[in-house]
């Protein structure tokens, strides 16, 4: 790109004004002062949403043609002015309305509070046709001032490095190449592309283990440094190290924290893990960035399940390269076995390329510079049957020439017979080869100690590994063994590949390729067991007394969630439970590693231990109570993520086990989860069941506190089914006027159009608009007792609830005010308590990182956003509704997405809009039994089949 990008936004009625506006642009573009974009530049073929959206990323200022054509648009309105706003209130875009034809604009809240152009507010087409280029030409050099000086950092632009200053680096955690590099230039020549590209903003290297992904992506890095970082101001590098043949649990969290903390975030530990990582792509989008994360597979569902695999299972990555994808002036180079599911919306902005195996020439170059020798049909036969992958052939060729002076021909003697190559089979069979040679002695008894880890073994881990005595089938040649002896072992190793090159910042960590710890840790713990659980309890030891007893932040935390890690597979799974999970992870009751630290990622991957299968196994070396808490406490941490589909079966098997230990408290606990979570996804009849099972369940039990919490949850199942009436007969029986209760009260008096409250914006009886008024005002008065009581408990959740509660009351009070007003209660000031309410309930769910329920808070403020024409933020709110909806199977917020939608459609006047989303929401009522919204979806299916004017 030559200079910043000015995005034109208009409505194609007023194209001959937009030409006229470039045609003074294009003066400046042509001196390289800046780069012009409207959206006649997309191709043929060319998606062309996406490509708007990468456009609005992309600029520095964005001018809009205003006429009514461009306010009554439905995609700008919904699409394009959101995200243009989105991006003015978090990286400081610079917006200039230009009014080109008389119309209301006024009137319109988001733009009035702009500074439009001219600078009188009279519409150009009010002057002649000089005074029109006289202010064309003043608006382009306005722009040229605006976009020529040096960009400030916090107002969102793009700093340049030009003419001096050095990048922030924080390198060094990919793993380190061997000396040997060949090809690739084809490869390397596409990253270069796509570092220069501003359409390019994430690209994905994918290929199975071995073939040389971070090998290729670290030469690119070495080449990058030599050409002083090519512009970028930031570069920062990661790599998840448990990698394997095995689908194994990881978290993001700890490379999201210390992102956050390099971009400059103040407080890197606040909200939701999904929060966060949109956090950080905002942050990064402020500065020309080089992101590097390496090896993303753990963090990706596994090939099995079309439905699911290739996804992402963190939240926080998941809304990264999302966000990233959406938009970034820099570049994301992403290295993972398996396509990112979550990128396939993308193909533009963030391509995903197969990598493929080296090419026979450069295969055949490979062996001959590790001094193998041979016939020329010899070497091509071996590169073939090798797979020509990178790895193997490394390993292949230091094997023949130590072994058998070079001689190609001796490649027969290592068996591939049914090798599955994509799984790492050739390299294996080498391996296994390799080590036949070497022999039992230290280097052999060394590369086993590393199938113990899953990351870089650490100088501490291996001392506490090579203490005295030994253990048997591991480490008894490395017990007595001389420091000499030991470095000794370990420059043969990586002179011969099998160990990585030594880390300057950390020379006594050892390092190997995934694939050749993977070897290693499949042959001790299937053929040494005592020697796994030995190695691995004393990691766990090790890592256990290496920790603060009770750390305070997630990275000293990590050390215990590793030692978690390592108790279970020494087989001291209730151990660990108690000793290092439940008292020093969550401190007992307080749960500190979940309230304070958010660490749901983290906490997973240590909980994963406690499974022999994935969450529905408990092991079978814990108690039957260490089994049940581990089953409930991963269905919990499973819901906070948002995976909800896969905390059901946890749920149920928890609620199996409290019931064959007649825990019946914690049973009932269990069963109204399930109807929770059964409701959210979408089977409200099921919901209903498991309701009624929690009330027998805490009958049994006699703990009134939980009875009256069962009931509860039956009162909302049956209220979500549309039973009006039982679910007040349930509510009646918890003496309790808590957020459900209010809901269905509000909810009851509604007109048809429930949720939008539109039958109330219209005439609508006297005695309707009384009855609900009356509702209301009870609504608030044990709304703001029991807010009272919730903030002096300090319970995150009911807080924002309550606050709920009392902005829906306040938004029907106004709505419903009688004309004139009557003092102190009229619809502005009710408007205004209204707004203060829905955002604090907003903001505060967020605190509380419940994804479940954040959307009943989004809803409520785009709703109240409609009423007062502020359909920018009601579609913003509705896009980040959909997109947690979809993202976690929650199929009654999709349906309530929906109809919000349609009602916003039809209040701006695109009723076709309208009934494809009321379409959708049909078809969700139906499959879901989601009785509640029955009525409503047929008012307004009248109402749009009739084409209907808007309402409020």
């Amino acid at each position: 790109m030559s200079g910043p990008t000015v995005f034109i936004s208009y409505s194609h009625k007023d194209e001959t004004w937009k030409d006229q506006l470039v045609g003074q642009l294009r003066v400046l573009e042509l001196e390289g002062g800046l780069e012009v974009w409207d959206d006649r530049k997309i191709a043929a073929g060319d998606g062309w949403r996406a490509e708007i959206t990468t456009a609005v990323e992309s600029a520095r200022a964005a001018v809009l043609l205003i006429s009514a054509d461009f306010l009554t648009s439905g995609f700008i309105r919904g699409t394009e002015v959101p995200h243009l706003l989105q991006r003015r209130a978090q990286d400081g875009l610079r917006i200039i309305p230009l009014i080109v034809r008389p119309c209301p604009w006024r009137r319109v809240p988001w733009l009035a509070e702009i500074q439009s152009r001219p600078t009188d507010g009279r519409p150009i087409t009010d002057g002649n046709s000089v005074q029109i280029e006289k202010d064309l030409s003043a608006l382009a050099e306005e722009i040229a001032d605006l976009l020529g000086h040096k960009p400030k950092v916090g107002e969102g632009l793009a700093p340049s490095r030009e003419g001096g200053g050095q990048p922030h680096l924080d390198l060094g955690r990919l793993p380190i190449p061997g000396p040997h590099f060949v090809g690739r230039e084809a490869e390397l020549a596409r990253l270069d592309a796509a570092w220069e590209d501003p359409a390019v903003h994430v690209l994905t290297l994918v290929a199975f283990g071995g073939v040389g992904k971070s090998a290729l992506v670290a030469r690119w890095l070495d080449r990058m440094a030599a050409d002083g970082w090519r512009g970028a101001v930031r570069v920062l590098d990661w790599s998840f190290y448990s990698q394997g043949t095995k689908d194994q649990v990881t978290s993001a969290e700890p490379f999201i924290n210390y992102a956050l903390r390099f971009f400059g975030d103040p407080d890197p530990q606040a909200s939701s893990p999904y929060d966060r990582g949109n956090r950080l792509a905002h942050l990064m989008r402020k500065e020309r960035t080089l992101l590097i994360l390496d090896g993303v597979e753990p963090l990706q569902y596994p090939p099995g399940r079309p439905e699911i695999e290739g996804r992402l299972k963190d939240p926080g990555l998941t809304a990264l390269l999302k966000g990233l994808a959406v938009g970034n002036p820099g570049l994301c180079v992403v290295t993972t076995r398996e396509r990112i599911a979550d990128l396939t919306s993308y193909p533009t902005t963030a391509p995903q390329i197969s990598l493929e195996e080296i090419d026979p020439d450069a295969a055949v170059e490979l062996l001959r510079q590790l001094g193998v020798a041979g016939r020329e049909r010899d070497l091509r036969a071996a590169v073939k049957e090798f797979g020509r992958h990178a790895l193997t052939l490394t390993l292949l060729g230091n094997y023949l020439r130590r072994a058998h002076s070079g001689d190609i021909r001796k490649r027969k003697e290592i068996d591939l017979h049914r090798a599955d190559e994509k799984q790492g089979g050739h390299a294996f069979r080498v391996i296994a080869a390799y080590a036949r040679w070497l022999g039992e002695g230290p280097e052999l008894a060394t590369l086993r100690l590393l199938g113990l880890f899953d990351r870089p073994a650490e100088a501490g881990a291996l001392k506490a590994l090579r203490v005295a005595p030994p253990i048997p089938g591991l480490t008894e040649p490395l017990v007595d063994l001389s420091d000499e002896d030991w470095r000794l072992a370990v420059t043969t190793l990586r002179d011969h590949n099998l160990l990585a090159a030594a880390d300057p910042r950390e020379p006594e960590t050892l390092d190997a390729h995934p694939l050749v710890r993977a070897c290693f840790a499949e042959e001790i713990e299937s053929r040494h067991p005592i020697a796994w659980q030995e190695g691995n309890g004393r990691l766990y030891e090790h890592l256990a007394k290496a920790a603060p007893d009770l750390p305070d932040t997630l990275e000293t935390m990590q050390p215990l969630y590793a030692a978690v890690v390592h108790g279970c597979r020494a087989g001291r799974q209730q151990e660990a439970m108690d000793e290092v999970y439940r008292r020093r992870i969550l401190r007992g009751k307080e749960f500190y590693s979940t309230k304070q630290l958010g660490a749901f990622g983290s906490e997973l991957t240590a909980l994963a231990g406690f499974f022999d299968g994935p969450w529905s196994q408990p092991s079978t070396l814990l108690t039957a109570m260490g089994q049940a808490f581990a089953l409930n406490e991963a269905a919990f941490v499973l819901r906070a993520l948002g995976r909800l589909a896969e905390a059901v079966e946890p749920t149920q098997l928890g609620l199996d086990a409290d019931r064959r230990m007649e825990n019946w408290e914690s049973a009932a606990k269990e069963a109204s989860n399930l109807s929770h979570l059964t409701l959210t996804l979408g089977d409200v009849p099921g919901a209903v069941a498991f309701s009624e099972q929690s009330i027998e369940l805490a009958d049994r039990s006699g703990v009134i506190k939980q009875i009256v919490s069962s009931w509860k949850e039956q009162a909302d199942a049956l209220h979500q089914a549309g039973r009006w009436e039982e679910s007040a007969v349930a509510f009646s029986k918890t003496e309790a006027m808590g957020f459900r209760y209010c809901d269905l009260l509000l909810s009851r008096a509604e007109p048809e159009d429930g949720g939008g409250l539109g039958g109330f914006a219209g005439p609508g009886s006297f005695q309707e608009k009384e009855r609900f008024r009356t509702v209301c005002r009870k609504v608030l008065k044990q709304g703001n007792e029991s807010l009272r009581m919730a903030e002096n408990k300090h319970l995150l959740l009911d807080v924002p609830l309550h606050h709920l509660s009392l902005g829906r009351a306040y938004l029907g009070l106004a709505l419903t005010a009688p004309q004139p007003a009557d003092p102190g209660d009229d619809r502005a000031a009710g408007l205004a308590q209204a707004t203060e309410s829905l955002d604090q309930a907003v903001d505060g769910l967020r605190m509380a990182r419940r994804e479940d329920h954040l959307p009943l808070g989004l809803l409520a403020r785009a709703a109240l956003r409609r009423f007062r024409h502020d359909f920018t933020g009601a579609a913003a709110d509705l896009i980040e509704v959909l997109e947690i909806a979809e993202r976690g199977r929650m199929r009654l917020h999709e349906c309530d997405a929906h109809l919000e939608w349609a009602r916003l459609h039809r209040d701006q006047g695109d009723v076709a809009a309208a009934r494809r989303h009321m379409a959708q929401a049909r078809v969700l009522v139906t499959e879901t039994g989601y009785g509640r919204r029955e009525r409503e979806v047929r008012w307004l299916e009248g109402v749009l089949v009739e084409g209907a004017g808007t309402s409020g």
